[in-house]
């Protein structure tokens, strides 16, 4: 009788284990993309406890139950006690742990003895979903990104592969923030940062050398004519727009002109870029600027058009398309007052305009020179414009790196003495990351560099932190940590003049180092 119990016993258990590696095998196999459904695993899981604890009392003794749902998401003092002692198993650090709270999207980190050895299955689950969302990836640490919804409590657990073994870490309970009370990610490390990924299709990167800047300047006088611009009819004024100098036209409308010693002159490379913030404001009312490709006051018309700028899309000649999702609405009268940021592209003939984080114009071969810029308003109403800039454009980043050892890059933007990425900086940021999946071995220091305006050691602080702001935000987006890291330096290498304006936008750059 003994022995039939032993034979069915092992029978059950190899059937078991076999079950399971093969789960796992089709689950990596495939790559994270199918998910689990929760109610079958569930069934499965409480059967298979059943079986359990039949095994254990033949032995004399029981495996302990995995906890319930309700007690995966309590977050009771048990709970948070069994965190302090870290027990997480096989796995030395697994963060976020039970009760830490982190920024939203949620990314994952653990560590365990021999890691390069295993491949890790990593399950996430919110409490509103009925299905894990399951990764598979060599590194330790991953991110989740695109998710059902922006639940606010989760569950995680992995599951590592390797030198014959199979480990399973304990589920894990955490909470997203919108930033505050963050939890650290191991004891000696700083609070895990916000990202907050916005434009991630944004294709757009700026020029290498910027040849015009004006935010305006806070030294501007307000209600003076903007000190670097000149006239050409209407008018204009320097003012404060929330706290933030802008260039104001005024009610009867106004065109400029860029104010340059060589203003007569084709100042226009054959590769550039133009960009600014414009204002669509006061609701019902129609608005609209033009940007002309020569300089009205001095250069001689060219054969180029205008193109124009409404509040819901962008037009070009006879090439006109409107925001996504603003098509229904009217195409030149305001529904919803906002700063539109607007992106210029131009590549030996071939014309690209942005707004916000779309391409609408895309033209393959434009007719005439590009020489110079005019900016107009719609008259009627109070309109404004801030943060112009015409940057000469650009070599391919890889072709950067395998002449220079290095990528400078001046259209990563950031708050004002703040670490927060621009929206409009992540077209480069995804260069970059493109440019490192395609070259697995391409490893980057990432530099921050200051202007000269301000406090020396505010300088080193904040270069510092937009470069760590910028590594984060590629490890965010997939790139493993062990290539990348940050250093800052703050004022102390200047590349251009910090007396001139377009030297202080060259100076403010984050550089990519090959190392």
């Amino acid at each position: 009788m003994k022995r039939t119990l032993v034979f069915i016993l092992i029978i059950l258990i190899g059937f078991s284990v076999e079950a399971q590696v093969k789960s796992v095998e089709k689950e990596v196999e495939e790559q994270g993309t199918r998910r689990i459904n929760s109610k079958i695993t569930k069934g499965v899981d409480s059967g298979l406890d059943k079986l359990e604890d039949g095994i254990g009392g033949l032995f004399g003794k029981k495996k302990k139950k995995k906890k319930s749902e309700a007690q995966q998401e309590n977050t009771s003092t048990e709970t948070i006690s069994q965190t302090n002692t870290e027990d997480f198993g096989a796995f030395s650090v697994m963060f976020p742990a039970n009760g830490n709270v982190i920024a939203y999207p949620p990314f994952l980190d653990w560590e365990i003895p021999n890691e390069s050895d295993y491949t890790f299955t990593v399950h996430l689950e919110g409490d509103d979903w009925s299905d894990w969302l399951t990764k598979t990836t060599k590194n330790t640490n991953i991110s989740f990104e695109q998710l059902p919804t922006t639940t606010q409590s989760f569950k995680w657990q992995v599951i590592a592969e390797g030198n014959g073994q199979r480990l399973e870490s304990p589920w894990q309970s955490f909470t997203t923030s919108d930033g505050t009370g963050l939890s650290s990610a191991k004891p000696s490390e700083p609070a895990a940062p916000e990202v907050k990924v916005v434009w991630a299709k944004f294709d757009f990167v700026p020029g290498d050398e910027v040849i015009f800047e004006d935010a305006p300047s806070v030294d501007e006088e307000n209600g003076e004519f903007p000190s670097r611009w000149d006239l050409y009819e209407g008018g204009a004024e320097v003012a404060e727009f929330n706290g933030t100098p802008v260039i104001m036209f005024l009610d009867n409308g106004g065109t400029i002109i860029p104010y340059l010693k060589n203003s007569n002159e084709d100042y226009l490379p054959e590769v550039f870029t133009i960009e600014m913030d414009v204002w669509f404001g006061e609701e019902q009312e129609y608005k609209r600027y033009w940007i002309d490709f020569f300089d009205k006051k001095n250069q001689r018309r060219g054969e180029t058009t205008d193109l124009e700028l409404y509040p819901n899309g962008l037009e070009y000649g006879n090439s006109n398309k409107r925001y996504p999702g603003r098509e229904d609405v009217n195409w030149g009268v305001v529904d919803e007052p906002q700063w539109r940021h607007i992106s210029i592209a131009y590549t030996k003939g071939k014309f690209k305009a942005y707004m916000d984080d779309t391409r609408l114009i895309n033209i393959p071969r434009l007719e005439g020179n590009p020489t110079g810029m005019t900016i107009k308003s719609e008259s009627g109403s109070t309109t404004y414009i801030k943060n112009i800039r015409i940057a000469k454009g650009g070599v391919k980043y890889y072709d950067r790196v395998l002449s220079d050892g290095k990528i400078v890059v001046n259209g990563i933007r950031f708050d004002v003495n703040k670490a927060t990425i621009k929206p409009e900086s992540n077209g480069a940021i995804n260069e970059i990351y493109e440019l490192m999946q395609k070259q697995p071995d391409l490893n980057f220091s990432v530099e921050g560099h200051t202007d000269s305006d301000g406090d020396d050691a505010l300088n080193q602080q904040l270069s510092e932190e937009r470069a760590k702001a910028v590594m984060d935000r590629l490890i965010s987006m997939g790139i493993a940590a062990n290539r990348l890291n940050y250093t800052g330096w703050g004022e102390s290498k200047p590349i251009g003049e910090n007396g001139t304006a377009e030297g202080k936008a060259n100076n403010r750059r984050v550089e990519f180092v090959k190392f």
